[in-house]
């Protein structure tokens, strides 16, 4: 008689958390053994590149002595990837972009290699390249991740809000806090126009929630849309609610199709007063509002916010990604376009 396999429900409670303790632990060691093999590519790559480099500038050798050192690498290691001409020199790139010894205790030793590549091939400056490589390894950011964060100079946006959070906030949470709000906040991928309402933006990002959340940055947590507040017996609804998990607050965000007004500064005031008297938890942090509008007067943003007696932020959005000036010199005029399509249908 042959012994039937039982179901972990037949063992009982114990058991089963027993198996999901296993199955955490088991995970945790295989993370583990993969950021240790990839921290050992990495550094392997480092080390090649440094060698490149000094072999070059005190032999002067050229640019050939890559490919013969490609093929003979791949003899010596047939069952290997990653000896190809081009990536000895993006290996001789990375120990260009970060010369110290000390590189492999930095974040951007710590990243998979083609993140690495990205950096390299994506961002020029060091101070810019350490942001990004640091953010990555923060946030877990995947390579595309990472690669639109970069297009869309992530660097300069993080913390460019203008808040009274110093003010309004203890040291701690009020950095952390401005940290992470933006300006501007880019919505290309709602695929909207310029003339679009309040609520089609709304619906729009709602629908695109995970993009959303991914532009707003790590920690948001949705709570909902036209989220409803009741006062002395009158209704109040909020655009869209968060909660951030390491700032431990509700985060309120108004949205405005129209150049920021003093009055929205009060309008939202209203709407975190309510939320922290209605809303928040004892052990939560005091709420904080981000309004966000086409555009902004700097200045008349400032003087809005300096009496208001919650924390928030004004910050611009966009529909449509701005194209780099540096860029748009060299894009073709709608003229020439059109001449070229009449050409290509002529000749066709």
């Amino acid at each position: 008689m042959t012994d039937h396999p039982l179901t972990a429900s037949a063992w009982g409670d114990d058991y089963r958390d027993w198996l999901a303790e296993l199955k955490q632990r088991v995970e945790r060691s295989r993370q583990r053994a993969a950021a240790s093999a990839n921290r050992e590519l990495v550094s392997l790559y480092w080390q090649i590149g440094r060698d490149i480099l000094e072999r070059q500038q005190r032999r002067g050798w050229g640019a050939k002595v890559v490919d013969q050192l490609a093929r003979d690498l791949k003899a010596a290691f047939p069952d290997m990837r990653g000896f190809s001409p081009r990536n000895l020199k993006y290996m001789r790139a990375l120990a260009q972009a970060w010369p110290a010894p000390g590189f492999v205790q930095q974040p951007a030793a710590q990243l998979p290699w083609f993140h690495l590549c990205t950096l390299l091939d994506r961002v020029k400056g060091a101070v810019e390249r350490d942001w990004y490589a640091a953010k990555a390894m923060e946030h877990g950011w995947s390579r595309n991740v990472l690669t639109m964060q970069i297009e869309t100079a992530a660097h300069l946006r993080a913390g460019s809000a203008i808040t009274n959070f110093s003010e309004r906030l203890p040291p701690p949470q009020s950095d952390l806090a401005r940290e992470v709000l933006k300006d501007p906040y880019i919505f290309d991928f709602l695929g909207l126009t310029e003339d679009a309402q309040e609520r089609d933006i709304e619906q729009a990002l709602t629908r695109h929630i995970t993009r959303f959340l991914l532009e707003l940055g790590a920690g948001f947590a949705f709570v909902g849309r036209q989220y409803r507040l009741e006062v002395a017996g009158d209704e109040f609804l909020i655009d869209l609610l968060f909660y951030h998990l390491k700032l431990r607050c509700y985060v309120v965000v108004e949205l405005k199709t129209t150049p920021f007004r003093p009055e929205y500064a009060g309008q939202l005031n209203f709407y975190l007063s309510a939320v922290d008297a209605q809303i928040k938890a004892p052990e939560d942090q005091p709420t904080i509002g981000l309004l966000l509008c086409r555009e902004k007067n700097r200045l008349v943003a400032e003087y809005a916010l300096r009496g208001m007696a919650n924390p928030m932020g004004v910050a611009q959005y966009q529909l449509m990604r701005e194209v780099p000036a540096s860029l748009e010199a060299r894009l073709p005029s709608a003229d020439q376009i059109e001449t070229e399509l009449r050409m290509d249908l002529r000749d066709g």
